[in-house]
């Protein structure tokens, strides 16, 4: 009987980690997929507008200096993943547990507001990017129909209740781990209308004989007043910011990764090096060639702006890929928030069935689908809640660059560097110390100011809209 004990301990340990959770079975690859999911989002829409408010020089300087701030310091945030030993430390599973570990105090509680309040609002822009695209897409075959005089006017309510439904259904997935195939799906998409937006700001860039734009970017004129210049080009820094934001969920992604050898910091290590590179010559070309195509008239969003009119097909496509992609970034973005209440919930009432209780329908649902009440309500609720804030604010741009001057700082460089500092205790006043704080109050000083550009602009918006309008 001993025996017999023993040998099915043996079994189950072989199906656990050094935590006691299931195996994880995440490699450099689905890491990748994930990252270039949460990466290459939306915002690489926004960027040949953000490059027409700063020019040639600045534009693409400022798309490169994000890129290697964004990894740097998500190298030093994988190192926190494990506290004390990189391979058996104790592990933390999301971004406020690494916070926890490492500073603890006041500070989780304000990484805890940032992080989901960033969370949320990525979901709401997500609702709004998805549904103008659908709404392009009808808009497209209109202007194909009856000219590009008709004014082809439409409502993105519908569309966004659409999206909305879409989510109730996907967020009854349990967890992280089981979306993989949902992360592979969208970084195709991400790469499949990135890439068309490039094609088509070539071929327009090919038919206007030569590249539009100036070293400056948009000049002062009648069109534009020297306080919206300055507000443009803070808001522009603000969407490039966003168009590199995954830091807030790194840990989560590296909480997929089996253990090692490799240790799993080296593991993400590379996959950030791989997805960063890999998104900048994306977010390179299609933001340089969106600006050399229309120049100062760049859209705020390349592909659901009218730039283009035709191929109306290739139009479609590329919306119809932005929406699926949407759709597994949304989950990639909401999931951290939906594990964080229900572990709280389970917590406080472990007794509760209406929290804990399963409910089983089928084979599929047994291995993807498997529902509770608590989770059926809550997460369908969260959706709901995101969905109507988006109606009230469907300013794209704008809420682009707000969502990434106020993550930027605090989830991307500030927690990163202190965790690194406390982790390695790195010397008080030694020259890295002294060049890691630099870092980070350059990096606040572009954040509060990209976060002031982008309110001025949705105060501006604000006076002519009315709510529910579409």
């Amino acid at each position: 009987m001993e025996v017999s004990v023993e040998a099915g301990n043996a079994g189950e340990a072989a199906w656990l980690d050094d935590d006691g959770r299931p195996r994880r079975a995440g490699t450099f690859w689905t890491a990748s997929a994930h990252i270039v999911t949460a990466v290459i989002g939306s915002g690489v829409l926004s960027l040949a507008w953000a490059i027409a408010q700063l020019g040639w020089v600045a534009g693409p300087a400022a798309m490169l200096l994000f890129a290697f701030v964004t990894y740097y310091t998500a190298t030093l945030l994988a190192e926190c993943y494990r506290t004390g030993d990189p391979v058996t430390g104790k592990r933390n599973y999301t971004y406020m547990d690494a916070v926890r570990s490492n500073l603890g105090g006041a500070k989780v509680v304000f990484c805890g507001v940032i992080q989901y309040a960033n969370l949320v609002g990525v979901a709401i822009g997500y609702t709004i990017a998805a549904s103008i695209s659908m709404k392009a897409i009808r808009r497209a075959d209109c202007f194909h129909t009856n000219g590009h005089a008709d004014p082809c006017q439409s409502s993105s309510i519908p569309y966004m209740v659409l999206f909305g439904v879409l989510q109730i259904l996907f967020s009854q997935i349990p967890d992280f781990d089981q979306i993989w195939w949902l992360s592979i799906v969208a970084a195709v998409m991400s790469f499949t209308y990135s890439s068309i937006g490039l094609a088509l700001g070539i071929a327009q860039t090919i038919s206007n004989g030569g590249f539009k734009g100036s070293l400056t970017g948009i000049s002062i004129g009648a069109d534009v007043t020297s306080a919206q210049k300055i507000w443009h080009t803070l808001q522009a820094f603000g969407d490039i910011a966003f168009a590199y934001s995954f830091s807030n969920i790194l840990i989560e992604i590296q909480d997929t990764i089996k253990a090692p050898p490799p240790s799993e910091s080296k593991v993400m290590q590379k996959a950030t090096r791989l997805s960063v590179a890999t998104t900048t010559v994306f977010y390179m070309l299609c933001g340089c060639m969106g600006y050399a195509a229309f120049g100062d008239n760049a859209p705020d969003n390349l592909l659901t702006g009218f730039g283009f009119y035709e191929p109306f097909w290739l139009l479609d496509i590329a919306n119809v890929a932005i929406v699926l992609h949407l759709v597994g970034a949304y989950q990639v973005f909401c999931q951290p928030i939906f594990a964080f209440v229900e572990r709280r919930a389970n917590a406080t009432w472990p007794d509760s069935a209406f929290i804990s209780r399963e409910l089983r329908v089928g084979p599929f649902v047994l291995s993807v689908f498997r529902l509770t009440l608590f989770r059926l309500t809550w997460r369908s609720a969260f959706v709901c809640v995101t969905t109507v804030v988006a109606m009230l604010l469907p300013f794209f741009g704008n809420v682009v660059g707000f969502l990434g001057a106020v993550s930027f700082w605090p989830l991307t460089v500030y927690f990163p560097v202190e965790m690194y500092i406390k982790q390695r205790r790195v010397p008080r006043g030694s020259t890295k110390w002294v060049c890691l704080q630099t870092l980070s109050v350059s990096c606040l000083v572009v954040s509060i100011a990209a976060a002031t550009g982008s309110i001025a602009n949705v105060i501006d918006a604000l006076k002519v809209y009315r709510p529910f309008s579409g």
